[in-house]
Formats: C-alpha cells, sequence, structure tokens
C-alpha cells in the first residue's frame, strides 16, 4: 500500500518520516519523495497517529485525487532542478506529460486552480532556488550554471533571478559574501 505525502521535499523529511514510522511500529518497504511503500495492513489508529506525527512537521498525507495529482506535480519539478544532473532536454510540459501519464494543460489548470499560482511560474521559483544555491555552495560561474539549468542564456537567466528576488546574481553573490563568512 502507497501513502502519499505533501511537502516531502529533502533527504531530511526522508529521515524524518522514517524516524516516525518506525516509532510507530509501521512497517515499511521504502521511503521515496512524496511516498511511502507500507509492507502489510495499517490500522486506522495508526494511520491517524502517522497524520498528526507528520503534521507537527508540517508534512500532510494526501487523500484525494486532485492532491496526489498537485503533489506528484510539485515532486516532478523539485526532483528536475534539485535532483537530476542536467534538466530533460524535452519541453517541460511534454515532460511533466509523459512523468505523469495526464494532459499538460488539465495538470496546469489544477495547479493554478489550487495553488494559486501557475507550474511555470513555481518552476522559476524552483529554479531560481537552484541558481541561489550553486552561486552560494558551488563554484560554478554564471554561465555554468546558467548551462546547468538549460537557460537560454546569461541574460535570460539574469533578468529572471532579479524578476524573483530583487537582485542580480553578481550582487546576491557579493551579499552572501558578507552575511556567510
Amino acid at each position: 500500500m502507497k501513502i502519499y505525502i505533501k511537502n516531502m521535499v529533502c533527504i531530511r523529511c526522508k529521515i524524518l518520516v522514517k524516524q516516525q514510522l518506525k516509532k510507530l511500529a509501521i512497517p515499511y518497504m521504502a521511503v521515496e519523495l512524496g511516498e511511502v511503500e507500507i509492507t502489510g495492513d495499517i490500522s486506522s489508529e495508526q494511520m491517524a497517529d502517522f497524520k498528526t506525527a507528520l503534521q507537527r512537521f508540517g508534512l500532510d498525507v494526501l487523500d484525494n485525487r486532485k492532491s496526489l495529482l498537485i503533489d506528484k506535480i510539485k515532486k516532478v519539478i523539485i526532483e528536475l532542478i534539485h535532483y537530476e544532473e542536467g534538466l530533460v532536454k524535452l519541453n517541460f510540459s511534454d515532460h511533466l506529460s509523459k512523468k505523469l501519464n495526464h494532459d499538460y494543460t488539465y495538470m496546469a489548470n489544477l495547479f493554478s486552480e489550487v495553488e494559486g499560482i501557475n507550474v511555470e511560474h513555481y518552476l522559476i521559483t524552483h529554479k531560481i532556488e537552484r541558481v541561489k544555491e550553486l552561486l552560494i555552495y558551488d563554484k560554478l560561474s554564471l554561465t555554468a550554471i546558467s548551462y546547468k539549468l538549460q537557460y537560454s542564456s546569461v541574460a535570460h537567466l539574469c533578468n529572471q533571478f532579479k524578476k524573483i528576488t530583487g537582485l542580480t546574481p553578481t550582487h546576491f553573490k557579493k551579499f552572501k559574501e558578507h552575511v556567510i563568512p
């Protein structure tokens, strides 16, 4: 049985979920971003305790199909931006449709309706967060970052970065050097 979990976006989340499963003696086979594979049956009391435990950490168990699809869309975007080495060469809408086996227009409309922002804006926001991480922790140039995240040019990356953060990447990098020694 699979349980889908909202807001589970990093390795720390996976560790946290594993800890809660062990604490509640819920047997599991695998814990991945956004989902847990449970082995055997889980009582309604255990499920309620699991939901309550996760909610304390900002995680939620997803119950309906639309919520599951929204979470899967977010998971695909997060994996694409933060965990895959090099982005896919497909158009993003084609990649999302192929990955989740749904019409992109349907998914985009549902996402906008439920989240209040469109999928493209969510994607851009995560790309900019990744740019920030790469600027802070890696020694990559803007050209290398732009190539890694498949921007059409460094100028395009800089324009999006400034639009989202209010700073140029160069100013952000100088700012972080003063804040983060």
